[in-house]
């Protein structure tokens, strides 16, 4: 499992074997059943957690009762309930296994003593803060500037291989349209 994350931890520059090596002893493997909660509301995220097979969506609970999901996160990827994580303060999100998962995970003791024993670590962290939001913003961007059809079409350009995995009801939270509104949106895109 370690593998994949040594992988994606070479993709980021500075990092010496070293630094790898040791970071990695800081990652604790987990497995979780489909369906599983990696996080549930009203309770504080105190890890990271690198995603090796599975998917994972962060979902919340509207005012109308309704699960919104609003991220999806593939193998390969990061995870966390980041605010929480950050402010150490309750999630208003949940955390759901949509298949089987193995992740690699950090906690926050850990992930702070790494940044804290090197300048390229303390680089990784800002780099992974980065990310968190621009993916944050991308997300919201399209949600407010593209049309549903874009948003499905690059969801399945990017993913085509995990689409499969996901119930059409996540799917269809996730692109902020009706289950009906995607099942007109994927007999046009298969025509």
């Amino acid at each position: 499992m370690k593998e994949k994350l040594e992988a994606e931890l070479r993709k980021f520059e500075g990092f010496s074997k070293d630094e790898i090596a040791k970071g990695l002893d800081f990652f604790e493997h987990k497995s979780f059943r489909k369906d599983d909660l990696l996080i549930e509301a009203g309770k504080t995220c105190d890890w990271i957690a690198f995603v090796c097979s599975g998917i994972v969506r962060n979902y919340c609970i509207s005012s109308k009762w309704d699960e919104v999901t609003y991220c999806l996160t593939f193998p390969n990827k990061f995870i966390t309930a980041y605010s929480s994580f950050i402010s150490k303060v309750e999630t208003m999100e949940n955390i759901h296994a949509i298949t089987d998962l193995e992740v690699l995970m950090i906690g926050r003791k850990g992930f702070t003593e790494l940044v804290n024993s090197s300048e390229n670590w303390l680089r990784f962290s800002k780099h992974f803060s980065e990310q968190s939001y621009l993916l944050m913003e991308e997300r919201l961007l399209a949600l407010q500037m593209e049309t549903a059809e874009n948003r499905y079409r690059k969801l399945m350009a990017n993913y085509p291989e995990f689409l499969q995995n996901i119930p059409l009801k996540y799917i269809s939270s996730y692109l902020g349209i009706t289950d009906r509104h995607l099942s007109r949106l994927r007999k046009m895109t298969t025509e």
